[in-house]
Formats: structure tokens, sequence, C-alpha cells
């Protein structure tokens, strides 16, 4: 119903703008057709006021389309606004939450104990949020960059006995994904189940010949909301930014690379790509498992109940918590990882260390970094010198000077492009995942992270993060509120489209 009324209302602006604004036809039409397209442009605002939506984006929709005649209704359509709280995703909203009652259960351990108060607040808020538990038997390892990352895929994938499962936003048939795809084959081949999820739109480059490839090897492919499918019911916006595998319930993966030549440092435009990603073994691949059957459900259609996807194993000693978050339209509470990150930041005491691609903050993030800061925290943020996009690029850059206005330290990694989502605090604990800090992926993306307490994989993070840090330039707050009138515009006009970007 709400499909058709947009149309008709597209219909309605489209007719009404031509007769007034382009047709030759009489002055009174031209009035009455300019009356008509007022009234209909002021009942889409009174809707989207009604929506309760916060101020200032409220504002900025209102503006779109009342300073961009029709192609401003297009994208306020094809953006998704209209339907963030997910009603889109209802049934697999409640889907999941019946997957996860029924299938996740972890162990209890002492080391809950080992936590500090605040980290286990923490841990309650992300179960409350998701119900998903943190889980002591677990153990995890970073990989850092596509050598690493890409080497413990292919030797997981090549152990495979059972089943693997994988999840993509960017799934790609160069050289790199046609390694991947090749090997997924012969697995396939030996009677190993392969599932794969991958984006539609981000996995566009992804050919056909590579598609019935693995199909013809027995590989089940799916595409997460098809172009063709969602061009008329506003899900062209919702992506699935997740990248995920789980090899026979005993290894699983998370973080911030796709399968892709360039995340091999195989990109002309960037050469080196700085990434962080995540191995895990343990019992928490129950949660990763959780989310693909949940993902794979709404794709296929199909639920995979039978309890061999969900055995895993128990990792004895004291290796800290790991606790996963999903997050996306289909959460319960809009904008649950930017919760999260809120949290995180007021809970620090002594350091915050962010390295993102895109710095986008929503208010509550700018307000909390600006409290921290005034309050004599040590906070750092590494973003890329060089960016992938002219809006990304200098409406990251806006919010510089609010940062240094509080003593927040900015540095500009230079060595390539860095495209790891990382948050320490105090050196103790930390996510990892594929949540950018943009508006985007804490509002509109399927995303994943994992928290990590006090493991020994938060302290490879800090000792990354230093070296980063030797690859990086510091900025200068003197020189950066000098810069030009044109670097000022650029950054403003960038800035207009943050709560879209």
């Amino acid at each position: 119903m709400k499909r058709t009324r947009q149309f008709i209302l597209f219909i309605v602006l489209v007719i009404t703008f031509y007769f007034f604004a382009i047709s030759s036809v009489s002055s009174s039409v031209k009035v009455i057709s300019f009356l008509v397209y007022l009234v209909t442009l002021f009942s889409i605002s009174y809707v989207l006021m009604l929506e309760n939506r916060s101020s200032y984006r409220t504002l900025l929709w209102i503006y779109v389309l009342f300073f961009f005649p029709i192609v401003g209704y297009i994208f306020f359509i094809f953006s998704g606004q209209l339907e963030v709280r997910g009603h889109l995703f209802r049934s697999k909203r409640e889907h999941a939450t019946e997957m996860m009652k029924k299938k996740l259960s972890f162990k209890s351990s002492s080391h809950w104990n080992d936590l500090t108060e605040t980290q286990q607040s923490l841990s309650r808020l992300i179960e409350k949020f998701s119900n998903n538990q943190i889980s002591f038997h677990t153990s995890s390892n970073i990989l850092k960059n596509g050598n690493e990352t890409f080497h413990s895929i292919k030797d997981a994938i090549g152990k495979a006995e059972n089943y693997i499962h994988l999840e993509y936003y960017t799934f790609r048939s160069d050289q790199t994904g046609q390694e991947i795809i090749d090997l997924l084959c012969e697995k396939a081949k030996d009677g190993v189940e392969i599932r794969l999820i991958f984006d539609a739109m981000g996995s566009i480059s992804l050919s056909m010949k590579a598609k019935y490839q693995m199909k013809k090897a027995g590989i089940e492919v799916r595409s997460f909301l098809p172009v063709k499918n969602g061009f008329y019911n506003q899900k062209l916006n919702f992506r699935n930014h997740r990248k995920i595998i789980i090899v026979d319930g005993e290894v699983g993966f998370v973080g911030g690379l796709n399968v892709g030549d360039e995340y091999l440092g195989r990109s002309p435009q960037f050469e080196f790509w700085r990434d962080t990603h995540l191995i895990i073994k343990g019992e928490v691949i129950k949660t990763l498992q959780d989310i693909f059957v949940v993902d794979w459900a709404f794709v296929s259609g199909e639920t995979l109940l039978d309890q061999k996807y969900f055995d895993t194993s128990f990792v004895e000693g004291n290796l800290g918590g790991i606790q996963i978050l999903p997050s996306g339209p289909d959460s319960p509470i809009d904008g649950i990882m930017g919760d999260l990150y809120y949290e995180l930041l007021t809970s620090s005491k002594k350091s915050i260390l962010i390295a993102t691609p895109y710095f986008i903050p929503n208010k509550a993030i700018r307000t909390a970094l600006s409290m921290a800061g005034s309050k004599g925290i040590d906070i750092k943020i590494l973003v890329p010198e060089k960016s992938d996009g002219f809006l990304t690029k200098y409406a990251t850059s806006s919010y510089f000077s609010e940062m240094l206005d509080y003593d927040i330290e900015v540095y500009m990694y230079k060595k390539g492009f860095l495209h790891e989502k990382v948050i320490i605090i105090d050196e103790q604990f930390a996510s990892v995942g594929t949540a950018n800090f943009d508006l985007r992926s804490l509002h509109l993306n399927f995303e994943v992270n994992a928290f990590l307490f006090e493991t020994e994989s938060v302290t490879d993070l800090v000792d990354h993060y230093k070296e980063d840090l030797l690859d990086s330039s510091r900025l200068d707050s003197s020189y950066y509120k000098e810069r030009g009138l044109a670097l000022r515009t650029k950054e403003s006009f960038a800035r207009l489209f943050s709560p879209i970007l």
C-alpha cells in the first residue's frame, strides 16, 4: 500500500512540475499545477515529521525535497529513510529472536568476575540488545591485512570436512576471489556443504561465470536483496555489510576484509591496504552461525535447524571474554551499534583509540568524544589521508575542527588506504568488526562486530595501532584551522549529506 502511495505521489510531482515549470500551458493551469505540487510536498513533509526522527534529519530531508525537485523525492524514497525502523524486516527479526532462544547458550565461567564493573555493564547491555551472551571459552587472534587473513581463510577452507558458510558484502571474481572460488569448488566436489551469501550491490562485479561455476560445483549461492527486487520497495539502500565465515563450527572469521584484489594491495588507486580481521575458535562461533542461519533463511527461505551447525568446541584457559553483536534494520532498537559505540566511549577512563575509514559520527558519539576530551582522556582518531569517495572524504574532515577543539588527536594514515574498524578503550577492551563510524553503518546496514574483553587480541590491536601511527601524520590544529575557503566549502557541502552517508 505504501509503495503504491509513493508511486502515485511521484507521478503527481512529475506531472505538476512539468506543467508549471516546463510546458507552455496557460497561466491558470501553471498556478493550479504549482499549488498541487506544493500541497503534495507539504503532505510528504508532514508524514515525515510525524515519524519523530531526529530534528536535523527531518529538516535535511525537507530541504532536499523542496530544493531538489523530483530528484530529491527519488533520493528520499530509495534512501530507505522512511523504513529505517526496520518494518520491512519484521519477519526476519522475529525469526532471529526465536532462533537465538532455541540454539544459543554458553557455558558459565568464573572469569566473569575478572572483568571490571564497567566491562560487565557493557556486556550486559550487549546481551540485552541482542540476546547474545559473552563467552569465556573462545580464543581469538588478530589477522593483520590481507596476506595473513586470506592465508588463514584458505587454510581453514582446505581443512573443511562438513560445511562452510560464507557471508560477504563484496565478493569479487578477480584473481583473489577466483582463488577462493576454485578452492570452494574443490571442497564442494568432495562433499562439503557450502553456502554463500553475497550482497547484491556490494558484489555487483561478481561475474555470472563465477556464479555458474560455483552452482555447477554444488555450492548454494544466494544474493542479499537483489536490485531487481529491491528497487521498488525501498530495500535498495539497506545493504548487508557483514563479512563472516564459519567452517565446521570449529573456525570462524569476522572483520573488515571483503574478498577482492584490493584487500591484498593490488588496487592501483591505493596500492597498500590496511585492514584488520579476527579468527575465532570456540563456543562464540554459535553466535556467528546464528547470524548466518537467520540471513540464510531470509535470502533462501530455508531454515538450517540441524544441530550440527551449532555444535562447537570449548577452548579452555584464561582467554578473556568475546561477545558478538549483529546490528541492522531488523534490530529491535534503531541504532544499536551506535548506542554500543557511545557506551564504549563513555566508559573510558584513560584512553580511546579509534581507527576507521569514515569518521562521520552522530551527535551522541560527538558528545561522548568531546566530553572525554574535556576530562583529559587521551583520544586518538586514525583515518586514511586518501579516501575512496568525495563526500566521505570531506564529510569526514568536516568533523576534525570540532575534535581538535577538545584536544583530540587526529592522525592521517599515509601508507595506503586504511579500512579497519577498530575501537580500543583503556587498552583493555575493544571492538573489531564491520561497522564504520558513519550513519550508514550505525542505522542502515546489516553489520556485525566482535567485542573483546581482556583478551590477548586487545594487546595485539594496541601494538598494531601504535605501528600504524608511525605511518601517519598528526593533524596540526593551527594549520588545519587556517585551511582555505575552497576546502571549507567542500567540507560544508559534504557534511550536508552526513545523515545519509
